[in-house]
């Protein structure tokens, strides 16, 4: 039995390292938000309504059809319905039918309804694909600043690295009498700012992790990682295309204007509905009724079938005047339509904005990372010089110092212009229309 309890112990132990070990992809993350995110999941039961509303329109093609029972006594002057004239008695008796009616023409709006609940289901369906479009981009826009931050935390300890060998280095050629004092204290004073700066650095990668994880709903914030991977610069052509040509596409896929479309299709239709108050209603209907009474000698059976009785007809309803109301909802629904026509234009304008600024963003942010490698290149040699000057005691402490920090910002402002250039041009490839789950980084 303890080998067992032992056993047990052993498999839970590792089932939860590993589940602490575990380090998310981008995929998984992307994933993972789109099935858990709140917003979404409100998204779909928007979606879900659409179909009931879309049933109930289709419902209204069908006949009513609903059925009555009542039952009594009466103790006193009462009416014999079997009779038809006034009694003193008790008497029990018991009633019951069945109607039917069926809306012949009611000014096509049964149709129209029908067409509202399908241009309301598209609407849903657009919001939804926004909304996921937004989210991947949340989420790989947290997902490469923890990358970013663990660049540059790595690239802060790698050269601390190198100033404690400096520090160790340069001890010994004071002792040799090589280099002054002060040249050891000026190397223990970049060390102590440059832990500064790892403490910084650890904090804004915790920061960012916990950023994510919220965003993903993830609560264990202490063992949220994501896995090191290595994000390349993946162009797949569209940053180099004319910008009229990614506005027309992001005008024909984008979901901004795909639901302002949708809203003035809707409105058209709530038109409609309202111009159709203006017909006259037409309906068929059928009725079939019959009654018992404990006064008559004849059985249940046999009064329920002599005293059944049938209707049936057509009912017609002109409006003629009702307060001006038809024409009053005519009215405003052609204010809606109206408002919904500019804000269709409006959505227009706001997307070629957008999609201007990102196709000057995309263009601005390559130009940066071109010439942060640039630069980065200048520094490294500039580096270098200054640090083989200073291991043979050509150059003072200070002045490595300052090479090296210039180092390092370099180093640290090509991780920045990279990912941020990456963001940039998944941002460009959602505007000319690249689904976001087919993102490549």
């Amino acid at each position: 039995m303890n080998k067992i309890a032992a056993l047990l112990f052993l498999f839970f132990v590792g089932f939860t390292i590993t589940a602490q070990s575990k380090k998310w992809t981008l995929k998984e993350c992307v994933q993972h938000a789109l099935e858990n995110n709140i917003s979404i999941k409100q998204s779909a039961l928007d979606m879900e309504l659409a179909d009931i509303d879309k049933r109930d329109a289709n419902g209204n093609f069908l006949p009513t059809l609903n059925a009555n029972a009542s039952t009594s006594k009466n103790t006193g002057l009462s009416f014999n319905p079997v009779t038809g004239n006034a009694e003193t008695t008790t008497l029990f008796s018991v009633s019951g039918g069945i109607n039917a009616r069926y809306t012949i023409f009611n000014g096509l709006n049964n149709f129209r309804q029908v067409q509202r609940a399908e241009i309301s289901k598209l609407a849903s369906q657009y919001r939804m694909s926004k909304m996921e479009d937004d989210i991947t981009l949340f989420v790989a826009n947290g997902y490469l600043q923890i990358l970013l931050n663990k660049e540059n935390l790595k690239v802060i300890a790698a050269q601390n690295k190198v100033t404690l060998e400096q520090i160790e280095r340069t001890n010994q050629l004071v002792d040799a009498g090589v280099l002054p004092r002060g040249d050891l204290l000026e190397i223990k004073a970049s060390n102590a700012s440059e832990l500064q700066q790892i403490a910084i650095a650890e904090n804004a990668l915790i920061i960012s992790k916990i950023g994510l994880a919220q965003l993903l709903l993830i609560q264990d914030y202490a063992n949220f990682d994501i896995a090191d991977e290595e994000f390349t610069i993946i162009d797949e052509g569209i940053s180099s295309k004319n910008v009229s040509e990614i506005i027309s596409e992001a005008k024909e896929n984008r979901s901004e204007v795909k639901i302002a479309e949708k809203n003035v299709e809707l409105a058209e239709k709530e038109v409609q509905l309202a111009r159709g108050a203006y017909y006259p209603t037409l309906s068929a209907f059928f009725g079939y009724d019959t009654r018992y009474a404990d006064a008559d000698p004849l059985d249940f059976i046999d009064q329920l079938y002599l005293n059944d009785g049938i209707n049936y007809g057509l009912s017609l309803n002109v409006p003629i005047l009702n307060g001006l109301s038809v024409r009053n909802n005519v009215q405003r629904s052609k204010v809606g339509l109206l408002r919904n026509q500019y804000q269709l234009e409006q959505a227009k304008l706001d997307l070629e904005s957008n999609v201007y600024q990102a196709y000057v963003d995309v263009k601005g942010s390559y130009k940066s990372y071109e010439a942060a490698q640039a630069a980065l290149e200048s520094q490294e040699l500039a580096y270098q010089y200054a640090k083989d000057r200073y291991d043979v005691g050509l150059t003072n402490a200070f002045d490595f110092s300052q090479s090296k920090l210039r180092y390092d910002n370099t180093q640290i402002e090509v991780n920045r212009a990279k990912y941020d250039y990456i963001f940039k041009l998944k941002v460009l490839e959602l505007y000319f229309g690249v689904p976001a789950t087919e993102l490549k980084f």
